[in-house]
């Protein structure tokens, strides 16, 4: 199943699929989850956003 990193909107949680007494927060470096259609639904609505690893800079 392909992974996804996602974190929650700013000043909301979401509960995780497998066990609702935790939760994805909105810490920024977000967490690694399973790209499930609970977890896209939570996106489509909002409640989770996808975090995009950033680029580094370098020159070389």
């Amino acid at each position: 199943m392909t992974m996804i990193r996602v974190k929650a909107a700013p000043g909301q949680r979401c509960p995780m699929e497998h066990n609702p007494r935790e939760y994805i927060t909105d810490d920024p470096a977000g967490i690694e989850v399973a790209e499930s259609a609970y977890i896209l639904r939570l996106i489509k609505d909002g409640s989770l956003v996808v975090v995009t690893p950033k680029k580094a800079k370098g020159g070389a």
